[in-house]
Formats: C-alpha cells, sequence, structure tokens
C-alpha cells in the first residue's frame, strides 16, 4: 500500500491563495504605489500580485514574510524579477548577486575545507562598483552561512601589477571600492587564484597579505571565470557545491533549480531562513 504523506497543514505550515487573501487589496494598492511611476494602473496591479511571486514579495515588503523561496517551476528571470521591482537591493549594494558554497575534500584551503565562490550566476560582466557590491555581498553570506571569518581574495590573472589590462584595471579598482565600503572587511586584490590559495605562493607575490595564501571567499572578475571555477572544483576536486545562494537583496529571495529534489528545497528554505536571521 502507497504510504499516504501527512496533511501539510497538519504541520503547523499555512497556505494562502492570493486571490483569496484579505490583504490582495491593499498589496495591491502598494504595488501600485511603487510601481506607477513604470505605467502600472491600478488594475494591472491587482492582478500582478495575484501572481504567486509578486505576492510573495509583497509579503516581505508588507513585514509579513521574511524571505522567500522559489523557483521550482519558474525561470531565475521570473523568480527576481518581483523582487527586485518590490525588495530592492540591500543599502549600499548596487546589484543582486550569487554565491556557492564550497565543500572541499582538502581541509588545507579556505575555512578548514570551506570556501564561497561568487559571483557564479547571476552578473555576466560586472563594472567595479558591482564587482565591489558582489565581493561585500559574498563576505557577508560567508560569515552569516558558515560562521568564518571572511578573508575576500578579488581573483584576476594579474598580482599586484605583473599584467597590465583594463581587466586587471577594473579588478583593483573594485578591491579599492571594498576597502571603502568595509574599512573592517580583510580584502586583498588583485591576486592570481594561486596567489589567493597558496600561502607560499600568497607571501612572495603579495608579502605581508592577511589574505593571500589564505583566502576563503574568491571573487571572480566576471560571470565565465565564476561559472567555470565553481565547475572545475566541483568535478575535478570532487568538492560539493551548495547554491547558487542570492544576495544583495534587502531581504532573502533564494531561487531553486526547475530539476530540485525535495531535498533541495529543504536546504534552501534553511539557507533562507539563516539570512533573514542575520
Amino acid at each position: 500500500m502507497r504510504k499516504q504523506s501527512p496533511d501539510i497543514e497538519s504541520l503547523g505550515v499555512t497556505i494562502l491563495d492570493p486571490a483569496t487573501s484579505d490583504k490582495l487589496n491593499d498589496y495591491a494598492d502598494t504595488f501600485y504605489q511603487l510601481r506607477k511611476h513604470k505605467g502600472v494602473t491600478p488594475e494591472t496591479a491587482l492582478k500582478t500580485v495575484l501572481d504567486p511571486l509578486y505576492y510573495a514579495c509583497m509579503m516581505i515588503k508588507k513585514g509579513d514574510a521574511d524571505g522567500m523561496v522559489a523557483g521550482a517551476i519558474n525561470t531565475t528571470a521570473n523568480t527576481l524579477r518581483p523582487a527586485l521591482q518590490i525588495i530592492k537591493t540591500a543599502p549600499g549594494i548596487s546589484v543582486v548577486s550569487s554565491c556557492f558554497i564550497m565543500i572541499l575534500k582538502n581541509a588545507d584551503y579556505g575555512h578548514n575545507g570551506v570556501m564561497v565562490f561568487g559571483d557564479c550566476a547571476v552578473n555576466p560582466n560586472p563594472t567595479a562598483e558591482e564587482l565591489a557590491g558582489i565581493a561585500v555581498s559574498t563576505a557577508k553570506t560567508a560569515a552569516q552561512l558558515t560562521g568564518m571569518e571572511p578573508k575576500v581574495a578579488m581573483l584576476s590573472f594579474s598580482t599586484k601589477g605583473s599584467a597590465k589590462h583594463e581587466l586587471v584595471d577594473k579588478v583593483r579598482q573594485a578591491t579599492e571600492l571594498v576597502k571603502q565600503m568595509k574599512p573592517d572587511l580583510m580584502v586583498d586584490g588583485e591576486l592570481q587564484a594561486d596567489a589567493a590559495l597558496v600561502a607560499s605562493v600568497g607571501q612572495l607575490k603579495s608579502p605581508g597579505s592577511p589574505v593571500a595564501g589564505h583566502a576563503n571567499v574568491l571573487i571572480f572578475p566576471d560571470l565565465q571565470a565564476g561559472n567555470i571555477g565553481y565547475k572545475l572544483v566541483q568535478r575535478l576536486a570532487g568538492a560539493e557545491a551548495i547554491g547558487p545562494i542570492c544576495q544583495g537583496l534587502a531581504a532573502p529571495v533564494n531561487d531553486l533549480s526547475r530539476g530540485c529534489s525535495v531535498d533541495d528545497i529543504v536546504s534552501v528554505v534553511a539557507i533562507t531562513a539563516v539570512q533573514a536571521q542575520g
């Protein structure tokens, strides 16, 4: 006999239907006020917040929820669009980004084998300002979710001027912006990957740096490098990759893969809860 799943409401879970919600009109009016400058009408606002993705973001906006997990039946673009329109970015952060928690078999690297990589899923070619925002957000995520003290390496194909190129200039400028935004954050750049990870190389190429050779947070200069980098570590080093974890929004919103499992959903809900507590 097939085992029946328990009634989810009997487990203390509240199920809300936007269409029958007594807060629907209030949410619609708030959304209209937020978006009328973009041509949204009251009628359009009401129709829009009937969408569960928009309704959930309005719950966060109005203080009725602390975070959102979606994406099992929606694209990343559709999941993040209402968050960007309603919740917006956190103060001082100009860009929404992502990171992966990488759990390595070799505990010699990172924080006892735990590292955080960003951005590996969202921004194809961030500006220096955006790259700085990604670094600050990723350091915050690392501290919240792993308990590590972030040591942030701004990665490049150059270390401390060993190469001259506009792409290197972008990373160098982003590093200086991070230092201005978060003076107490340990950050160094531009660093090549070996200078960031291997103590002997780091101290040779960036003497006296508290980050070089000891980095536990790696910030990639663009999405190509980030996406390729985390997948190489995952496949060749056998690391566990947890993510992508969205960051930079004023409240946590996380996106699932449309091929996600129940365990994936549970893990992302737990991560979102921790982010909300932070």
